[in-house]
């Protein structure tokens, strides 16, 4: 099992309905917020609607523990710390968590308080181009594992 993080890219104008909607889903409203879902068959759907104005991958435990310690917030705007964690859910450290979130077993809105999205900055040297996949040199759509890189220069 693993996680995707889903990652917005492009902004409001002109955007189809039901685009709009799958991103208000998935609580992406504004550019640079990003959010983490499972792998399933609807979030695989919903990450089909959305690829034109998104960016999405595969995330690795060590790439959301640090970006739950650098951008994750609970109510309150207050920064996620290890004795939160350790407060509210199972796990000692916030590495835990990750694990448990990458593995499948665990989501990040199961950990009372905290909030889905995560409000990046923008990357590092800009995004590839904001009007083409991955695939051909842009910054949309699926980047499977590369996605690591892109959160990395985010935070």
């Amino acid at each position: 099992m693993a996680a995707y993080v889903v990652i917005r890219v492009l902004g409001q104008a002109d955007v189809n309905y039901n685009i709009q909607h799958t991103m208000h889903l998935l609580g992406l409203n504004r550019v640079n917020h990003a959010t983490v879902v499972p792998v399933n068959d609807a979030y695989k759907g919903m990450l089909q609607v959305v690829k034109d104005y998104c960016t999405f991958g595969l995330i690795d435990e060590e790439t959301l523990a640090a970006m739950i310690k650098a951008r994750g917030k609970v109510v309150g705007d207050a920064p996620v710390t290890d004795e939160y964690v350790k407060e509210k859910t199972e796990f000692a450290t916030i590495d835990d968590l990750a694990k448990a979130i990458v593995a499948g077993e665990y989501k990040i809105k199961d950990v009372e308080g905290m909030k889905p999205v995560f409000r990046l900055h923008p990357p590092v040297k800009g995004y590839e181009g904001n009007k083409h996949s991955f695939v051909t040199g842009g910054a949309l759509g699926d980047r499977k594992e590369k996605i690591n890189d892109l959160v990395m220069r985010m935070l």
